[in-house]
């Protein structure tokens, strides 16, 4: 029997947030905990404790996080009431996070706060150790003690192993909130609505109806000072091993028995478990590397990944991915995930399209086959939908059956009268306090992600997979339309 979590689905007033003064902190955090506050949920009773290594006092993170508040909140969502609110519930201390000497001051400050705590760790993975150690010494761990990590957890499976062993050496798995920021976003949310509420969409769901998927993440920005990190890293693991695989989960898992977040999680895990490896003799076919040279972006001219400042101009890292992934089970047998990933693109696009089979049997006249198929498209950004495309008749007398693609599309926004969509961090926030783990990655999840990931890597680096460039602000290589198109197949733009 499932031992009961005492963490689940009760609030926790008390949020205690390391590394309070960094760009992830006052860029997204803050601001998201603003709006909880605006939407009436968080409780009276919410405090909220910064903790840095810089000798601020209160008043000084206090005014910080005001002009953070002003530069990253549009204007007309500013309310002056509920931002003096919000301020009030701030305080703020000093910390140096690797000494467990420091963590006694700590103590003394929550003492008089509700025991309820969640930690948010805003800091890079290498101290997460040292934190978590150091709050069990000190007695700030206590059952219902909720802990949230940001990724990336490790650079791979055997060091992703090292975090989760440090971690979990003080903090069992029901404490534990592991980071994925998307998905907190609505319509990754409403994927799980789509798929197992609407019969329409379920029945047809597998390889018999689905030809391919495509997951496209696409970023218009470049490095952005992140040289260092980015570098060791690549797409392969900086996006493949956890967005992209993250939706590839929720578009291929099994109905779970309950929506709870074992079982989502369960399924997920599963699928992951199911992903064929690659192999020496195919894994030129099945994936494309690129790195994007100079170019222009937004009518200026914009320098290529090994003229970025501080660059290793020896540098073989991706900046572009596209790969072919198949899933081994009754489900998806046959039908190909492409998933593609890439930097300095030509927009910022973050979209799921789905391939339904075509009729077996087209009685329009046969120039107008290549139309003969529906496509489902989930669009995560830059705004957020769904759209059919279905084929009509064209009008007109002297038409006759002319076929054309027309779209029926769902804009959360507008058919759903809201006037901003919550930002994904405001979800994710919202839902550790309140001790629900179904939004975030259990540490099979990670480390089944990782082990599928690193063999790709020892294949390619065995194989001497080729590195491809693309000039900066376009679609990425040529290379990447030639392997979808070996296959049979074509990019959502090309259709």
């Amino acid at each position: 029997m499932q031992k009961e979590n005492p963490n689940s689905q009760s609030f926790s007033p008390s949020l205690v947030l390391f590394g309070a003064l960094g760009d992830l902190s006052l860029r997204k955090l803050l601001p998201s905990l603003y709006q909880l506050d605006k939407a009436g949920l968080l409780p009276e009773e919410t405090q909220i404790l910064g903790l840095a290594r810089q000798a601020f006092n209160n008043e000084e993170f206090v005014q910080t996080t005001d002009e953070a508040l002003i530069r990253f909140i549009p204007k007309d969502e500013l309310d002056s009431a509920v931002k003096q609110r919000f301020l009030q519930r701030l305080d703020y201390q000093e910390l140096d996070m690797k000494e467990s000497t420091a963590y006694a001051k700590l103590k003394t400050k929550l003492a008089d706060w509700n025991p309820l705590v969640t930690y948010y760790l805003a800091t890079p993975p290498a101290i997460f150790g040292d934190i978590c150690s150091n709050l069990n010494a000190s007695g700030l761990n206590t059952p219902t003690s909720r802990i949230v990590l940001e990724k990336p957890i490790g650079h791979d499976l055997a060091s992703s192993k090292v975090i989760n062993d440090t971690v979990g050496e003080f903090f069992n798995e029901q404490q534990v909130y592991r980071i994925d920021h998307y998905l907190g976003k609505e319509t990754v949310q409403n994927l799980l609505a789509l798929r197992f509420a609407n019969p329409i969409f379920a029945d047809l769901w597998n390889h018999d109806h689905i030809s391919y998927v495509e997951i496209t993440v696409a970023e218009e920005v470049g490095i952005e000072g992140r040289w260092g990190y980015f570098d060791h890293a690549g797409q392969m693991r900086d996006m493949v091993q956890n967005h992209l695989l993250q939706l590839l989960c929720l578009v291929a898992m099994e109905p779970p028995t309950r929506l709870d977040s074992d079982s989502i999680r369960n399924e997920k895990v599963r699928v992951l478990e199911a992903l064929e490896p690659m192999q020496p003799h195919t894994i030129n076919k099945h994936l494309v590397r690129g790195q994007y040279g100079d170019g222009h972006y937004a009518d200026k001219a914009a320098p290529g990944y090994l003229n970025e400042p501080d660059a290793n101009t020896q540098s073989s890292t991706e900046t572009y991915m596209a790969l072919r992934a198949d899933i081994s089970n009754w489900r998806w047998a046959g039908t190909p995930f492409y998933l593609r990933t890439g930097k300095r693109m030509r927009s910022k696009l973050t979209e799921i399209i789905i391939h339904f089979r075509p009729s077996r049997h087209f009685i329009f006249d046969a120039d107008q086959e290549p139309l003969a198929e529906n496509k489902l498209v989930i669009r995560l950004q830059p705004y957020e939908g769904i759209s059919l495309q279905v084929l009509t008749k064209e009008q007109g007398i002297d038409k006759g059956m002319r076929l054309r693609r027309d779209p029926l599309h769902l804009d959360f926004a507008q058919t759903q009268g809201s006037k901003r969509l919550p930002d994904a961090y405001e979800r994710l926030l919202l839902e550790a306090l309140k001790g629900n783990q179904s939004l975030f990655v259990r540490r099979d999840e990670v480390e089944a992600a990782w082990k599928w990931c690193d063999q790709i890597r020892a294949t390619w680096e065995q194989s001497a997979s080729p590195l491809h460039t693309y000039p900066a602000g376009t679609q990425g290589p040529h290379a990447a339309y030639d392997m979808i198109e070996a296959f049979g197949h074509r990019w959502y733009e090309h259709c």
